[in-house]
């Protein structure tokens, strides 16, 4: 294909995409992808919207793409772009995607994988049961009028205080479950009716609540560190912040295509509209992502103290018999303004991560302090029918990806074309033969998510681990899940 020639070879995993590719492009772009993969990732607009958004005033060093590239609203899933605070860098909603702060955490546990085999199908009956999923679910959770400010502000500090987790919680999560800035004032009166109803709801699509086993250990250091063993047994939610970040992200493309024309910005795509950052619509924009983001981190809080109710009935185990402890949360689809050093300067930048996720090294301040001599777990989910992995973060990262790496495996097929190919397919049944027992509200959902309307998240980690922006620790199985 002919934009595949445009490419140069850095090396086995990286591919420049240079400045001159398309008139008005300020930095190169870079693809991590192995050959291979490049075939596919040429057959959407994936590559040209690296190169689009090459254009946003202030970036810096280029804008970058994970191995799990695909088409997107905009920037490409699997971006990574950074602009310049201090020197009218931009802000750009479709540079962190609609469902701000969709993210994972994972939950480690004392059981084993005999302990479960035999039981896996109860057990997700019982989370399917307990747990509200899919499109339009509504959740336990009534929130007043105080409470719709407090989680804004609080996140899953709110949904502790509330009696849906434990102060550990949030020491390992990602910015401790709550960003700073927050403001609820900045929010529309229809994003406060979509997410009204919704926290503590799974959604749809891509989100899970799944049973999983170690299957392998690649880094027997960090796993250790982790507190992770061979066939133990895992819990992976997978969840953002439902309608209500989607509503702050339509709202605020409304905002920003009026400011694109205030501030006399030009741009090759419309979907890359965007204000500076410190302007009074990028402020605006932030204060607004920030409390979306506090949702999602509330929400996947309030999701991981139910699936450990559900455990603890089922197995009829205390607390400290199960071990239920959560390893890490991270988060994709947010904007964080992070201190990076680019060409031997310390700068402060709006770190943008589209379907990409923190890889944080050793040392680093903001790393949990259990896991700061190892380095920041990674958590990447794959499909419902293969494995999903857990990594740590590298120096290397913080030098070449802001700190970044891949958030999954990444679309190969749109929905539609999933749901035509999976027709007159049973497929929970092929998944039971594999020993996975799945439960989905939605009729169409598991087409939807058939195993090969994604990439094979195996090929994808391995690029990032190649490549050192991610280190592979472990391999996870999928025994069960559950899905909107």
């Amino acid at each position: 294909m002919a934009i595949i020639e445009k490419l140069k070879k850095i090396d086995d995993y990286r591919w420049e995409l240079p400045k001159d590719y398309k008139p008005g492009m300020l930095v190169p772009g870079i693809i991590y992808a192995t050959e291979d993969m490049l075939e596919h990732i040429a057959k959407d607009a994936s590559i040209d919207q690296v190169a689009n958004a090459a254009f946003l005033p202030g970036i810096v060093k280029a804008s970058l793409a994970m191995p799990d590239i695909h088409q997107g609203y905009g920037p490409p899933i699997g971006g990574v772009i950074a602009t310049d605070v201090k020197k009218n860098g931009v802000i750009s909603p479709g540079a962190v995607g609609f469902d701000i702060n969709c993210g994972v955490r994972l939950m480690k546990t004392n059981l084993t994988k005999d302990d479960v085999r035999d039981k896996v199908k109860e057990l997700v009956d019982q989370l399917f049961y307990t747990i509200p999923t899919g499109v339009g679910s509504k959740g336990s959770i009534k929130l007043g009028p105080e409470d719709e400010r407090s989680i804004l502000v609080e996140g899953a500090r709110w949904a502790a205080r509330k009696g849906f987790g434990e102060k550990d919680d949030l020491e390992h999560t990602e910015a401790g479950g709550s960003i700073e800035g927050a403001d609820p004032d900045k929010i529309s009166r229809k994003a406060y009716e979509r997410g009204h109803a919704q926290q503590g709801t799974v959604g749809s699509g891509n989100h899970f609540v799944e049973v999983q086993y170690i299957e392998e250990i690649f880094d027997e250091e960090a796993a250790n560190a982790f507190g992770l063993f061979k066939n133990q047994i895992t819990v992976m939610i997978h969840s953002g912040s439902r309608g209500f970040g989607h509503q702050v992200c339509t709202d605020y493309l409304v905002t920003m295509g009026e400011a694109v024309k205030k501030y006399n910005i030009v741009l090759p795509d419309r979907q890359l509209a965007c204000a500076p950052i410190n302007s009074p619509e990028g402020q605006d924009y932030l204060a607004a992502m920030r409390c979306a983001a506090n949702y999602a981190w509330a929400n996947r809080q309030c999701l991981m103290h139910w699936s450990r109710e559900v455990f603890y009935k089922y197995f009829n185990r205390s607390p400290k018999e199960l071990g239920m402890r959560l390893l890490y949360d991270v988060a994709h689809n947010i904007v964080k303004i992070e201190e990076h050093v680019v060409d031997g300067k310390k700068m402060l930048l709006a770190v943008h991560r589209k379907g990409a996720t923190r890889a944080f090294p050793p040392n680093h301040p903001e790393v949990p302090e259990v896991y700061r001599k190892i380095g920041q777990p990674v958590i990447i989910p794959g499909d419902m029918g293969r494995a999903s992995y857990i990594l740590v973060g590298t120096q290397k990262a913080m030098d070449e990806t802001f700190g970044s790496t891949c958030h999954g495996a990444g679309r190969t097929m749109s929905r539609t074309a999933a749901i035509k190919s999976a027709k007159g397919r049973a497929i929970n049944r092929e998944l039971e033969d594999k020993g996975i027992f799945v439960r989905a509200a939605g009729r169409e959902t598991l087409k939807e998510e058939i195993p090969e309307a994604y990439k094979d998240v195996s090929k994808v980690v391995e690029v990032v681990h190649n490549a050192g922006i991610a280190k592979m620790v472990a391999r996870l199985r999928p025994m069960g899940s559950i899905k909107g």
